[in-house]
């Protein structure tokens, strides 16, 4: 009697990966319909540079050559969600630029205030991604995202499938 489990025809992992980006959706939208952060909420959201759709300036992507995150917290304008993207603008080393994300090339979403975190599988190449450097976005509250300390108590959320070829 054998105990492994079938490879399923229906796509699980894509659909459940899907409804959470869905979530991020929700969130930024939510943001831009209010006009701003409520209380002491901001954003860290990770994504992958060379996704389809993605819509950054050269000098960032030549800095950020494979997966790139951004704060949302006090310098930010004209954020604008659609069900498949969010454009926002941003200032990075005191250079404004707009940003157009797909949700699809969305690899992670972290909301340090109610210690909530999201995680996506992201397609990688045979070595895996090449190492990268946390965006500077700039004005106070920007850097490292405390990722070093104790998860206890943390609202993670990862969707982490493994497909049997």
């Amino acid at each position: 009697m054998s105990s492994s489990v079938p490879d399923s025809l229906i796509p699980y992992d894509e659909i459940v990966q899907e409804a959470l980006r869905a979530v991020v959706g929700r969130v930024l939208g939510s943001v831009a319909k209010t006009g701003g952060l409520p209380g002491g909420h901001h954003f860290y959201i990770t994504f992958k540079t060379h996704a389809p759709g993605v819509d950054i300036p050269q000098r960032l992507i030549e800095r950020f050559p494979d997966e790139m995150t951004i704060v949302l917290q006090h310098r930010f304008w004209d954020l604008n969600v659609d069900a498949e993207r969010f454009s926002v603008g941003l200032s990075f080393n005191q250079v404004p630029a707009t940003l157009v994300i797909p949700f699809a090339a969305i690899t992670g979403f972290h909301d340090p205030a109610v210690n909530f975190e999201l995680r996506f599988q992201a397609q990688e190449g045979p070595d895996g991604p090449d190492p990268v450097e946390e965006a500077e976005n700039d004005g106070p509250g920007t850097g490292s995202t405390g990722k070093g300390g104790s998860d206890e108590g943390s609202n993670v959320v990862s969707v982490d499938f493994k497909r049997k070829k």
